[in-house]
Protein backbone atom coordinates (compact mmCIF):
# COMPACT_ATOMS: atom_id res chain seq x y z
CA UNK A 1 0.00 0.00 0.00
CA UNK A 2 1.56 3.44 -1.01
CA UNK A 3 0.66 6.04 1.76
CA UNK A 4 2.66 8.67 -0.80
CA UNK A 5 -0.80 9.81 -2.57
CA UNK A 6 -2.37 9.96 1.25
CA UNK A 7 -0.13 11.99 2.44
CA UNK A 8 0.49 14.31 -0.93
CA UNK A 9 -3.76 14.85 -0.80
CA UNK A 10 -3.60 15.83 2.92
CA UNK A 11 -0.32 18.25 1.97
CA UNK A 12 -3.03 19.51 -0.90
CA UNK A 13 -5.98 20.57 1.74
CA UNK A 14 -3.89 21.51 4.17
CA UNK A 15 -2.31 24.27 1.79
CA UNK A 16 -5.76 24.87 0.29
CA UNK A 17 -6.77 25.62 3.66
CA UNK A 18 -3.60 27.96 4.53
CA UNK A 19 -4.50 29.82 0.92
CA UNK A 20 -7.97 30.57 1.97
CA UNK A 21 -7.29 32.23 5.12
CA UNK A 22 -4.93 34.57 3.42
CA UNK A 23 -1.80 34.75 1.50
CA UNK A 24 0.44 35.77 4.40
CA UNK A 25 -0.17 32.56 6.15
CA UNK A 26 0.70 30.19 3.13
CA UNK A 27 4.20 30.87 3.26
CA UNK A 28 4.37 29.71 7.21
CA UNK A 29 2.23 26.70 6.00
CA UNK A 30 4.63 25.54 2.88
CA UNK A 31 7.18 25.52 5.59
CA UNK A 32 5.30 23.29 8.18
CA UNK A 33 4.32 20.62 5.59
CA UNK A 34 7.59 19.14 4.91
CA UNK A 35 8.75 18.29 8.83
CA UNK A 36 4.73 17.19 9.55
CA UNK A 37 4.98 14.36 6.69
CA UNK A 38 6.81 12.12 8.82
CA UNK A 39 4.17 12.03 11.87
CA UNK A 40 1.43 11.97 9.31
CA UNK A 41 2.97 8.97 7.63
CA UNK A 42 3.46 7.42 11.05
CA UNK A 43 0.21 8.51 12.57
CA UNK A 44 -1.20 6.47 8.93
CA UNK A 45 1.03 3.34 10.13
CA UNK A 46 -0.63 3.61 13.26
CA UNK A 47 -3.67 3.57 11.87
CA UNK A 48 -3.12 0.67 10.04
CA UNK A 49 -2.00 -1.26 12.48
CA UNK A 50 -4.90 -0.49 14.91
CA UNK A 51 -7.88 -1.81 12.18
CA UNK A 52 -5.28 -5.42 11.29
CA UNK A 53 -5.58 -5.88 15.76
CA UNK A 54 -9.36 -5.25 15.31
CA UNK A 55 -9.70 -7.37 12.36
CA UNK A 56 -7.20 -10.16 13.81
CA UNK A 57 -9.44 -10.27 16.77
CA UNK A 58 -12.39 -11.19 14.29
CA UNK A 59 -10.99 -13.64 12.46
CA UNK A 60 -9.80 -15.57 15.62
CA UNK A 61 -7.55 -18.13 14.89
CA UNK A 62 -6.94 -16.48 11.82
CA UNK A 63 -4.85 -13.07 11.78
CA UNK A 64 -3.84 -10.37 9.72
CA UNK A 65 -0.67 -8.41 10.00
CA UNK A 66 0.89 -5.45 8.59
CA UNK A 67 4.38 -5.09 7.24
CA UNK A 68 7.01 -2.85 6.10
CA UNK A 69 8.75 -3.64 3.03
CA UNK A 70 10.36 -0.79 1.45
CA UNK A 71 9.45 1.83 3.85
CA UNK A 72 5.36 0.93 2.12
CA UNK A 73 2.79 -1.07 4.36
CA UNK A 74 1.68 -4.36 3.18
CA UNK A 75 -1.16 -6.81 4.65
CA UNK A 76 -0.37 -10.21 5.02
CA UNK A 77 -3.36 -12.76 6.27
CA UNK A 78 -2.59 -15.61 8.28
CA UNK A 79 -5.21 -18.34 7.45
CA UNK A 80 -6.38 -20.52 10.25
CA UNK A 81 -5.24 -24.02 10.21
CA UNK A 82 -6.67 -26.78 8.04
CA UNK A 83 -7.94 -28.63 10.73
CA UNK A 84 -11.89 -28.08 11.83
CA UNK A 85 -11.40 -25.53 14.60
CA UNK A 86 -13.86 -26.47 18.06
CA UNK A 87 -17.04 -26.57 17.39
CA UNK A 88 -17.05 -26.20 13.42
CA UNK A 89 -19.21 -28.73 11.89
CA UNK A 90 -17.40 -32.03 10.15
CA UNK A 91 -17.67 -33.87 7.10
CA UNK A 92 -19.01 -37.55 8.57
CA UNK A 93 -20.69 -38.67 5.24
CA UNK A 94 -24.22 -38.04 6.40
CA UNK A 95 -26.29 -35.95 5.80
CA UNK A 96 -25.81 -32.40 6.00
CA UNK A 97 -27.68 -30.22 8.00
CA UNK A 98 -30.56 -27.71 6.71
CA UNK A 99 -28.40 -25.10 5.10
CA UNK A 100 -25.19 -25.05 3.15
CA UNK A 101 -23.81 -25.83 6.68
CA UNK A 102 -20.90 -22.58 5.96
CA UNK A 103 -19.88 -21.01 8.92
CA UNK A 104 -22.33 -23.11 11.64
CA UNK A 105 -21.04 -22.92 14.92
CA UNK A 106 -21.71 -25.47 18.11
CA UNK A 107 -23.65 -24.42 21.37
CA UNK A 108 -22.12 -25.37 24.27
CA UNK A 109 -23.22 -25.10 27.81
CA UNK A 110 -20.41 -24.07 30.06
CA UNK A 111 -21.32 -23.64 33.77
CA UNK A 112 -17.66 -22.54 35.06
CA UNK A 113 -17.36 -21.55 38.99
CA UNK A 114 -17.57 -18.44 39.79
CA UNK A 115 -13.88 -17.30 40.42
CA UNK A 116 -13.30 -18.77 36.75
CA UNK A 117 -15.27 -17.47 34.86
CA UNK A 118 -14.12 -13.99 36.34
CA UNK A 119 -10.27 -15.07 35.60
CA UNK A 120 -11.57 -15.92 31.42
CA UNK A 121 -12.80 -12.86 31.56
CA UNK A 122 -10.19 -10.81 32.68
CA UNK A 123 -8.05 -12.85 30.17
CA UNK A 124 -10.28 -12.19 27.23
CA UNK A 125 -10.44 -8.33 28.16
CA UNK A 126 -6.28 -8.26 28.31
CA UNK A 127 -6.08 -10.23 24.83
CA UNK A 128 -8.82 -7.52 23.42
CA UNK A 129 -11.21 -10.79 22.84
CA UNK A 130 -14.83 -11.42 23.29
CA UNK A 131 -14.84 -14.23 26.08
CA UNK A 132 -16.18 -16.48 23.28
CA UNK A 133 -13.62 -15.46 20.89
CA UNK A 134 -10.70 -16.49 23.78
CA UNK A 135 -12.54 -19.91 25.12
CA UNK A 136 -12.57 -20.77 21.35
CA UNK A 137 -8.81 -19.97 21.07
CA UNK A 138 -7.77 -21.07 24.68
CA UNK A 139 -9.58 -24.64 23.06
CA UNK A 140 -7.93 -25.04 19.63
CA UNK A 141 -4.48 -23.90 21.42
CA UNK A 142 -4.93 -26.74 24.09
CA UNK A 143 -6.15 -29.25 21.45
CA UNK A 144 -3.48 -28.57 18.81
CA UNK A 145 -0.79 -28.55 21.19
CA UNK A 146 -0.07 -25.05 21.45
CA UNK A 147 0.73 -24.45 18.16
CA UNK A 148 -1.66 -21.09 17.48
CA UNK A 149 -0.44 -17.74 18.51
CA UNK A 150 -1.76 -16.36 21.82
CA UNK A 151 -0.69 -13.01 22.32
CA UNK A 152 -2.93 -10.39 20.89
CA UNK A 153 -2.08 -6.55 21.90
CA UNK A 154 -5.32 -4.99 24.05
CA UNK A 155 -6.64 -1.70 22.67
CA UNK A 156 -5.43 -0.06 25.14
CA UNK A 157 -1.90 -0.66 24.52
CA UNK A 158 0.25 2.03 23.49
CA UNK A 159 2.29 0.89 20.38
CA UNK A 160 6.10 2.31 20.09
CA UNK A 161 7.83 3.35 16.77
CA UNK A 162 11.32 3.54 16.29
CA UNK A 163 12.81 4.32 13.66
CA UNK A 164 12.70 7.26 10.73
CA UNK A 165 10.37 7.64 7.93
CA UNK A 166 11.61 9.40 4.44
Amino acid sequence: MNLTSYVDSLRREFLAAAEVVGTEVLGPAERLVAPLEASVRLTLLSVLSAAADEISRELVPGAVDIRLRGGEPGFVVLAPPAEPEVGALVDTGAEPPAGDGKGATARINFRPPGALKTRIEEAAGREGLSVNAWLVRAATTTLDGGSHRTARRAPSERQNHTGWVR
